[in-house]
């Protein structure tokens, strides 16, 4: 099993929104960024893949297994950690144990034990007194427990100081080092995916936009600048978005048509300048 997890032509109509023929695969012992503009259809997408929402068309496959033909084993070697968590705000993390414990044959609980100890978790307070990036190490905990072949997070950074960022990052690079799991998470924080993520899945405003290596999202785009004469119409209609100065501009190009543009200064582009450049494709901005 090469792939741990099979999008195929995801669809979803909401009035007012759709997502349209969503086709991606996470290879066993990677990770995949999510990323889009808000309101892009990433978690509508992550719904999908958990089958918390009914799909108008599509596949998808975990592990092998049919997210809905076969649901339980799909979701038995699966770890989800959304934004905020999903145990009672009341429960002690003992009896986090004894609920989540109960759907998994597999539960280590001396793993457990040994994962809260490292996180810096006392088993004797509430998940209430918890801060929310313990929260999220607890909802890692119960999936390191159970040996989740692949983890979901839905903005699992979001909300995060810098210290604890940096250390979720870490987990899931550790995680994934025995080429036996692998991670997709969605964020808005480009950041963290150029340094963790080896592959980037972009989806904008409900379309496929692209997906594949990191390195080959990055190469695929340039930055160019110059003056306000510089600029040319038959230049514009190459650029895939341009941000005006009052003394010139900045714009994203193709690599491929870098030769229309070898008089301009030209710069790497990152994850975040080809997010937000691209999602305004057709405007003129400020």
């Amino acid at each position: 099993m090469n792939d741990y997890l099979e999008v195929r032509n995801l669809s979803k109509s909401f009035e007012g929104f759709q997502l349209h023929d969503i086709t991606f695969t996470l290879p066993k012992g990677y990770i995949m960024g999510l990323i889009g503009p808000n309101g892009s259809g990433k978690t509508t997408t992550i719904k999908l893949i958990l089958n918390m929402l009914k799909r108008t068309s599509g596949e998808v496959k975990i592990l092998g297994f049919d997210n809905i033909a076969s649901e339980q084993e799909a979701k038995r070697n699966l770890g989800v950690v959304f934004d905020s968590n999903y145990f009672s705000d009341e429960w002690k993390i003992s009896q986090v144990e004894k609920s989540v414990s109960a759907f998994y044959e597999n539960w280590n609980t001396q793993k457990f034990s040994e994962t809260l100890k490292r996180f810096h978790i006392q088993p004797s307070k509430k998940v209430k007194e918890l801060s929310k990036g313990m929260q999220m190490k607890l909802m890692l905990a119960c999936a390191f427990s159970y040996d989740a072949k692949l983890l979901i997070l839905d903005e699992p950074t979001s909300g995060l100081d810098p210290v604890s960022r940096d250390e979720l990052l870490y987990i899931l690079s550790e995680y994934i080092e025995d080429g036996e799991h692998s991670v997709l998470f969605s964020t808005h924080i480009t950041g963290d995916l150029e340094r963790a993520a080896d592959y980037i899945t972009y989806i904008s405003y409900g379309e496929l936009f692209f997906s594949g290596g990191k390195d080959e999202f990055i190469d695929n785009f340039r930055i160019v600048k110059g003056g306000c004469e510089e600029l040319s119409a038959d230049l514009d209609k190459k650029m895939l978005g341009i941000r005006h100065f009052s003394t010139g501009f900045e714009a994203l190009v193709k690599t491929e048509d870098l030769k229309q543009f070898a008089h301009l200064n030209v710069e790497p582009a990152t994850i975040d300048d080809i997010v937000v450049f691209t999602s305004k494709r057709g405007e003129q901005y400020e």
